[in-house]
């Protein structure tokens, strides 16, 4: 009854908003790639943009709450409000998709579990772009089932800004302290716009005793970002930003016997890049980036001399890219190079080097039909030379419609962990792993007019060689081997309205569907694994945010099935009141229906959570 009270909801909102004209065109935004930059309805692949407005709107105040709410994003979370989550794409793994900040990379050697502690306060995220399906011709390795580049803004104004909020359960920790569930976050900030210089500096604390026994967390964070514009030709953009995170981690990796377990992560983070407008024809972009992070897993959190893990590891990264212009298309090149180490009391010492070249073409060979294509050629220290070539293409079929296929492939570079992890008797890397490469083809049709916008397509990808841990018996320890072949059918569609009613009245329509049907080949059944079953198999997601003057509500609704686990039904809500220019109210309401699920293995989310909070930002 209420999956069917959501949905009727959904169509009498929508219905009545079919009987208004049309008034105003869908926003267009251009996709910050590494160097044939183009606007989103230009793309011939399948990309789409979580803007600023959609991630003010959204029940969430961190980045992964909000990548919860976007298509084709699996967000598997084992600690309450990002405390620690995985994400992958289209079925793949968690280490198959590539995180980018501003076009660096933000790759995490020792394992992708930790690739999402980042310092980024959610105020300045300027929105999330998405491509789906393998990207190493444009963004290189690990882009094995797509990229999410996170842009922040760039400052327009002086200003101050706090946020401050609490948030409940209204369930007491029977188990322990007989204290109310509760979390508790302040963020302060300020920005400093001049002509020719902008500047902004954000501070956050986010704490709370967690949902269950020994899930209490801490979170703070610092973000520093400068934008400096010499000319008009010539620009730099430089960013610092440090998080350290630690919560309690019940049964996040070897439940039942890691009930008292901890985990704290530090992370920071520099980069520097810069931009040149050399003649009307040529633009070059280089940057550099580095990451530091160190990992400290406490099996027994009471007793730090026993199954203690600490890892250190850095990587410093530098890249160059640029485009020339011709009168008949736009020719893109670059060249990149990352140094990896790690040390650690589990995984030893290790480093290695990656080497890569890049070049595309892209250019209209007709009115209606563009053609983009490429390759990305890779030398890696411990995988030696392998080339990566891509092709997309579009036709334009009538003014608003038109079809759009694409040929990818890409490679996953082997974490430190699974190559070298040795944490007998539980689990035990591989170095004798190869690399994950997959390959894929799309097709799909993309139509816009006025406020509607209606994407859909089919896809089929290969990754071969799937890295997997695994075991015959459970008195063996999990073991990193490459488990086989898996081959995916996907399709996915997703359908935005916009309609403004008068100056002061607006309602936005979001409705997205992906299905996955993926198969492994040659696989002994007897063998257990991590990995290969816990992929969606159904994901719908929809979103209604209407505003009325200084008024708006946001609802959000997802239906989840899983390969391996049972469907679930999950719907957020936000209210927001803007009382003063600067001050706004905020109520959000997180699984409305008091849901009962689970993302990773058996560990259970929050229940019902409610939070109050106050925005203020003024000058």
């Amino acid at each position: 009854m209420k999956r069917i009270f959501i949905l009727v909801s959904f169509i009498g909102t929508f219905s009545k908003a079919q009987e208004a004209k049309d008034t105003i065109a869908i926003q267009e935004v251009t996709l910050l790639e590494n160097r044939l930059h183009s606007a989103v309805s230009k793309e011939n692949r399948n990309v789409y943009i979580v803007d600023k407005a959609q991630i003010d709107r959204l029940p969430a105040k961190t980045i992964q709450e909000v990548l919860q709410y976007a298509s084709g994003i699996d967000l598997r979370q084992r600690g309450p409000f990002g405390s620690q989550a995985d994400i992958s794409m289209d079925g793949g793994s968690f280490e198959q998709t590539l995180i980018l900040l501003n076009g660096s990379k933000v790759i995490d050697q020792q394992t992708a579990h930790n690739t999402l502690n980042l310092p980024i306060p959610l105020e300045i995220v300027e929105r999330i772009e998405v491509i789906r399906g393998p990207a190493a011709r444009v963004y290189g390795n690990n882009s094995l089932t797509g990229v999410i580049n996170i842009v922040t803004r760039k400052p327009r104004q002086n200003g101050l800004y706090g946020h401050t909020y609490f948030g409940t359960s209204f369930k007491k920790d029977t188990e322990e302290t007989n204290e109310l569930f509760s979390n508790r976050g302040i963020q302060l900030g300020g920005t400093l716009a001049q002509e020719k210089h902008q500047h902004q500096l954000f501070l956050s604390h986010e704490t709370g005793n967690g949902t269950r026994y020994n899930t209490a967390f801490e979170n703070n964070k610092i973000y520093y970002q400068g934008n400096i514009q010499f000319s008009a030709n010539h620009q730099l953009i430089a960013s610092y930003g440090y998080v350290k995170n630690g919560f309690g981690a019940n049964g996040f990796y070897a439940a039942p016997g890691d009930k008292d377990s901890k985990e704290i992560v530090e992370t920071s983070m520099v980069m520097i890049q810069s931009k040149h407008q050399l003649s009307n024809r040529w633009h070059i972009e280089p940057r550099l980036s580095y990451r530091y992070n160190f990992d400290d897993y406490r099996y027994f959190k009471h007793d730090l001399n026993r199954a203690r893990s600490k890892h250190y590891s850095n990587a410093l990264a530098g890249e160059i890219n640029s485009t020339y212009a011709f009168n008949s298309g736009k020719l893109g090149f670059g060249a990149e190079f990352r140094n990896e180490q790690i040390n650690s009391t589990s995984i030893n010492s290790h480093t290695r080097d990656n080497f890569g070249l890049y070049a595309e073409y892209k250019t209209d060979l007709t009115e209606k039909l563009n053609i983009n294509a490429g390759a990305y050629i890779n030398y890696n220290s411990q995988y030696d030379w392998q080339i990566f070539p891509g092709i997309d293409a579009s036709y334009k079929l009538t003014k608003y419609l038109k079809i759009v296929g694409n040929i990818g492939t890409s490679q996953r570079i082997p974490s430190f962990t699974d190559l070298y992890l040795d944490q007998r008797p539980g689990n035990i890397g591989n170095s004798n792993l190869e690399s994950e490469k997959a390959f894929q083809t799309e097709f799909g049709l993309k139509w816009a007019k006025s406020n509607w916008s209606v994407n859909a397509y089919y896809f089929y990808r290969n990754i071969h060689n799937f890295i997997d841990w695994i075991r015959q018996t459970t008195d063996q320890p999990w073991q990193a081997n490459n488990f086989g072949d898996l081959k995916t059918n996907g399709f996915n569609a997703k359908l935005n309205y916009q309609h403004i009613f008068n100056q002061q009245q607006q309602l936005k329509i979001g409705l997205s569907y992906a299905y996955l049907d993926p198969k492994f080949e040659q696989i002994n059944p007897e063998i257990a694994s991590k990995y290969r079953i816990e992929s969606l198999k159904h994901q719908l997601i929809n979103t209604i945010d209407y505003q009325y003057k200084n008024f708006n509500i946001s609802l959000a609704n997802r239906y989840l099935t899983r390969q391996s686990y049972k469907s679930y039904w999950l719907s957020d809500i936000r209210v927001n009141q803007r009382f003063t220019k600067n001050m706004d109210v905020i109520l959000d309401v997180q699984n409305l229906w008091n849901t009962s699920y689970n993302e990773v293995g058996s560990i259970p989310l929050p229940t019902r959570w409610m939070s109050i909070g106050i925005k203020w930002n003024g000058i």
